[in-house]
């Protein structure tokens, strides 16, 4: 029932048409294949990277051994050209690699990061296309018709993995945010068994370079310099659900759907470096009429177990954390129900609501009543 996220320090789209070009510091990363003014195709990928330190501490202090996956997220800001479905490639990078300070419409170019040539600056750093590092293998791919050599390189395969190959289809009318499971690559970070140099992203090869009118797909992402609340994300996600609901404790289970909840231990702001564990507080609306010596309203209830929260912004209505029937479970201890959300991976000076949703007798509630907090820098 935890989310972790982590954002890249250092990403750059690379472009076969402007070979030594940086754009280290664009607002946007994309993807494309476009005909240019000459009736030629030209390419554009993108790379991210995320601290292999962070890594290890979400992996090592706050996982801590519980079942877990990862998930490489980034956010549409803009899309066209997809006319039919095509695949978006995600491999680890090969080689490392210089982010710059250029942006794509510098005049002149700004020349001092990676570029579609160079992984260092320009003149330093050629994309090696083929190799490998201990057992790890790496390729490249360009078209010598139509670009020079480079485009960066990724490994393909190693030891006791037949493909780091990571696609997600786009269509017509499909989603086309990036959301991606890549716990094979990031464990192979996490052992040291392979180098993390970051993900490179790119069109698969029936797209790249192909020379019609008709084949001109463009996904533009917001990148980690944006002004905006959608930079990309490397989002853990681990199960570190408990409950005390069984034996006797499964009879102060809620079995009516006419409940009341309470949202404790919400203080209301909260700093990036906050965990911060909510309560849940809930009883029957229209307490059961028996005979008993003691207050009713000292009697401890409990949500059922199929009961989840999610957390939105509150600007955009956006979930921020949707509901997740394995990763954002509501536990359990004798004082009540409680789940912990980490901060780290929310904007700062914004505001954030919390939701609950529970499953009661085959019906399913869903309580928003005003459970705000708001991220601040400090």
């Amino acid at each position: 029932m935890a989310v972790y996220k982590l954002f890249p320090y250092k990403d750059d789209s690379i472009y076969s048409y402007y070979p030594s070009m940086n754009s280290g510091m664009d607002a946007i990363s994309e993807i494309y294949n476009t005909i240019t003014l000459e009736g030629t195709p030209d390419v554009s990928r993108f790379l991210t990277q995320f601290d292999s330190t962070e890594i290890s501490d979400v992996i090592d202090n706050k996982i801590n051994g519980a079942s877990w996956t990862v998930y490489f997220n980034s956010f549409i800001a803009s899309a066209q050209g997809i006319s039919s479905d095509y695949d978006v490639e995600i491999w680890p990078v090969a080689q490392n690699w210089n982010n710059g300070t250029g942006e794509f419409a510098d005049n002149p170019q700004t020349q001092d990061g990676i570029s579609w040539n160079y992984s260092n600056y320009s003149g330093s750093g050629v994309w090696s296309m083929a190799g490998s590092i201990g057992t790890e293998l790496y390729t490249g791919s360009f078209n010598s018709s139509y670009s020079s050599q480079g485009g960066g390189n990724w490994f393909y395969s190693g030891s006791g993995i037949s493909s780091y190959r990571v696609t997600q289809s786009f269509g017509l009318r499909s989603n086309k945010d990036l959301n991606v499971e890549v716990k094979t690559i990031v464990s192979k970070w996490y052992s040291g068994s392979l180098p993390n140099y970051g993900f490179i992203t790119k069109w698969e090869d029936s797209v790249e370079f192909t020379n019609s009118q008709y084949v001109q797909p463009v996904l533009k992402y917001y990148s980690v310099d944006t002004n905006t609340i959608y930079p990309p994300q490397l989002e853990f996600r681990w199960r570190d659900y408990s409950t005390v609901l069984t034996g006797s404790l499964t009879g102060s289970i809620l079995t009516t759907t006419n409940i009341k909840l309470a949202l404790n231990e919400n203080p209301g702001v909260f700093y990036p470096d906050s965990i911060n564990r909510f309560v849940v507080n809930s009883s029957p609306l229209y307490p059961i009429r028996v005979f008993q010596t003691s207050s009713y309203f000292t009697d401890l209830y409990f949500l059922p177990t199929s009961s989840y929260y999610a957390v939105k912004d509150l600007d955009t209505d956006e979930f921020v954390i949707n509901f997740d029937t394995q990763y954002t479970q509501i536990s359990s201890d004798i004082n009540g129900n409680y789940f912990d959300v980490y901060m780290n991976g929310l904007e700062p000076e914004r505001y954030y609501k919390i939701l609950i949703k529970t499953i009661i007798n085959g019906s399913t509630l869903i309580f928003d009543d005003h459970y705000y907090f708001k991220i601040v820098n400090g």
